[in-house]
């Protein structure tokens, strides 16, 4: 990237969250070490795009593609939750991974260099769809 910030300033850091892993069932090994390992490819995904964006605006263009798949998947996970009660079966595991793309999501926006830019981007998507809010 060409902007001035340092190359440091510019890594993500992403990570499942400890209360995420304690949450699910003492067999959620193979689920935890999925997490793990998904979380790892964003990870890398996200590392690649970012080193490979030539302004901090391209960079968030990418976090927010990540956002909107992790949106995405955070709805599809949502919609299985009642499914699964209505079936009898426990809803743990997709609730765990539901809450693990919400806190992807805010750990993205931790990250001080790149939640402006988020946010920027994410505006400007709706304004270019052409979604405007009350009457203008």
């Amino acid at each position: 990237m060409t902007d001035d910030a340092s190359e440091t300033d510019r890594e993500l850091s992403l990570g499942v969250p400890q209360q995420i892993l304690e949450s699910l069932p003492e067999d959620g090994a193979n689920a935890a070490a999925d997490m793990k390992e998904a979380v790892g490819g964003l990870q890398r995904s996200l590392d690649e795009a970012i080193e490979s964006a030539d302004s901090e605006s391209e960079a968030a263009s990418y976090a927010v593609d990540a956002i909107e798949h992790l949106e995405g998947r955070m709805e599809t996970y949502d919609e299985f939750i009642p499914e699964l009660r209505a079936w009898g079966q426990s809803p743990i595991y997709a609730i765990a991974w539901r809450n693990l793309y919400a806190e992807l999501i805010a750990q993205l926006y931790e990250h001080e260099w790149l939640a402006a830019q988020i946010d920027r981007e994410r505006n400007y998507r709706l304004v270019e769809d052409g979604i405007r809010f009350g009457d203008r």
